[in-house]
């Protein structure tokens, strides 16, 4: 049994109910209590792994009315939850929240979920690191209300031309568009656009840098969307040039011997 004096942290997933991971479903069962980001989890998942609970949905909370709430289960020697979407420590806002906890001395626990980067790379079949293609991932996100540090501007980070994986920015895909064109991607550099990942209304829009805001606008994309950017998404098209080393015939590793023809 989960214990009763801490608050766990639980990424949810990214939305398919079957994509929280057994300890977080677990939690949620055992739970007395659950604060859930009610705008961006689907309320379905908590029906199903929390039908006992009394839950709070934050989507119209501020911090310190989720923190009551959280603060007031553990007084009470309840079990309590504060579920987000995808992994809390991806622009989950978690740091805070745990601040105010340390503040009140109250003990907490993060369990990881399933962000949704893996999970639109897992509808476009795609891996995101391929033999000298990329070896790089880049989580980030354009400015907007929250501003990023002058260095990690989109525009300084696409000088690498690696995998990029962008958050919290398709409303202003003209805007994204151009930033990446100014670092090492070129107007036929692929990418995807995937919207609501594992979600039943999944959307998926795919194109170029020259296309790919005009398909956006056409498909009526404005929110929960990531776009996906890269080579590595032309591979998947075109056919490997390289293969990993690790299942070559020829590649000796700890676990096994290659054979030299």
């Amino acid at each position: 049994m989960v214990e009763k004096n801490i608050v766990h942290f639980v990424g949810a997933g990214p939305g398919d109910a079957e994509l929280i991971t057994v300890k977080g479903a677990r939690l949620l069962r055992e739970a007395d209590v659950v604060v859930y980001a009610g705008s961006l989890v689907d309320r379905e998942l908590v029906r199903t792994h929390a039908r006992d609970a009394e839950v709070h949905d934050s989507a119209g909370m501020t911090l310190e009315e989720t923190t009551a709430v959280l603060a007031r289960a553990v007084a009470d020697g309840r079990r309590a939850v504060r579920l987000h979407t995808g992994d809390p420590s991806i622009y989950g806002a978690i740091q805070e929240q745990m601040a105010e906890l340390d503040r009140l001395g109250i003990g907490y626990e993060v369990v990881p979920g399933v962000t949704s980067a893996f999970a639109a790379a897992a509808t476009l079949k795609q891996e995101l690191t391929l033999p000298e293609v990329s070896q790089t991932v880049i989580i980030t996100r354009l400015a907007g209300k929250t501003p990023v540090p002058e260095g990690e501007r989109l525009r300084e980070l696409a000088r690498s031309g690696a995998t990029m994986v962008i958050y919290l920015s398709v409303a202003m895909i003209d805007q994204v568009v151009a930033e990446l064109l100014a670092g090492a991607y070129t107007h036929a550099t692929p990418v995807a656009v995937v919207a609501r990942a594992s979600w039943s209304d999944e959307q998926v829009v795919e194109g170029t840098l020259a296309d790919i805001a005009g398909k956006v606008q056409v498909a009526g994309i404005g929110k929960q969307a990531l776009i996906l950017v890269g080579d590595v998404l032309r591979a998947r098209r075109e056919g490997l040039k390289a293969k990993s080393l690790l299942y070559d015939k020829g590649f000796s590793h700890g676990c096994r011997e290659g054979i030299i023809t």
